[in-house]
């Protein structure tokens, strides 16, 4: 009988957990940033081997804050502790812990029976795995030896002995999903993180927060798109997005836009590139910017954009 186990993925932010589930899942599943908290929702990546699957719940980083957003996504973070069948708790081995470490690690004391550790990032000048693993074994003393892992999802190191831990832990079931998937987002959600990434990474530090992305409309249409003055070489339908970043306040959408619309084209053109290479469809995208006044204290938009 095959196994089969949902995997939490809980930690700090920016420790590596969407890198590490798009590197074990072998394709685009979560978006990367050097922004923390740039995850928002429970991102679920699929790997299945002839042993079984696992299904990994990438969340968001676990940071300390009574901001509403903040709130929000913890609460996406702890119901995925509370549904999943082992958790991968992933540290920094470049970053000494300290209280926002300690708030993790009280979360997991009670699930210490199904966790695995990973300490990422031992690539690093001033990695110092051994610092953490003292930290663990005062902190959640349960976990045994077997269940410790030194990784770089970096230089794709140790990452076969971790996986092979957790299918060793998984329990007998049958697969959640087909074996060709490796993901279940919708095209919409997708969509609109790749954009939500590419716009991250070129804004600055302050803006990347402030923005969510909506995509109103798609449109599958016959007839291929010109692309670099002729037409798609592999003759393939186009599929039409229009959609919006979403800032907070008025005078953020100059950031976005960019003099003479020049941010806005370089996001729009790296998003496209990236969906190219994603979907089976020709992507022509359609990218504006609107205002969402102060979004991040909306109940009812964090409700639609957050989970």
């Amino acid at each position: 009988m095959p196994k089969a186990a949902f995997v939490a993925l809980a930690g700090r932010p920016s420790v590596g957990k969407s890198s590490f589930v798009n590197l074990v899942c072998g394709a685009k599943v979560a978006i990367v940033s050097p922004v923390p908290q740039t995850t928002r929702n429970a991102v679920r990546g699929i790997l299945t081997r002839s042993s079984g699957q696992l299904v990994f719940v990438d969340t968001p980083g676990r940071h300390v804050s009574d901001k509403k957003l903040n709130k929000k996504l913890m609460d996406v973070a702890d119901r995925a502790l509370e549904d999943c069948d082992l958790v991968l708790y992933m540290l920094d081995a470049s970053r000494t812990p300290g209280p926002e470490e300690e708030a993790v690690a009280l979360k997991l004391k009670s699930l210490q029976d199904r966790t695995v550790v990973a300490i990422n990032k031992t690539d690093l000048n001033g990695a110092d795995p051994n610092e953490l693993i003292s930290f663990l074994k005062e902190q959640l003393p349960d976990i045994s030896n077997e269940r410790f892992f030194e990784i770089s999802c970096f230089k794709k190191e140790g990452i076969s002995p971790l996986v092979d831990c957790l299918f060793a832990m998984a329990g007998v079931g049958e697969l959640y999903y087909p074996e060709e998937y490796y993901t279940d987002q919708d095209m919409k959600f997708r969509i609109s993180e790749i954009i939500r990434e590419k716009a991250m990474n070129r804004l600055r530090e302050e803006l990347p927060h402030s923005i969510y992305v909506e995509v109103a409309d798609l449109e599958l249409r016959d007839t291929p798109a010109p692309q670099d003055g002729g037409f798609d070489a592999k003759g393939r339908k186009r599929l039409w997005v229009r959609a919006f970043i979403i800032t907070e306040r008025e005078s953020q959408k100059g950031m976005i836009v960019g003099a003479g619309g020049k941010m806005i084209k370089a996001i729009g053109q790296a998003a496209r590139k990236e969906l190219n290479s994603i979907f089976e469809w020709n992507v022509e995208l359609d990218l504006r910017v609107k205002t969402g006044k102060d979004w991040r204290h909306d109940d009812h938009i964090l409700k639609r954009i957050i989970g």
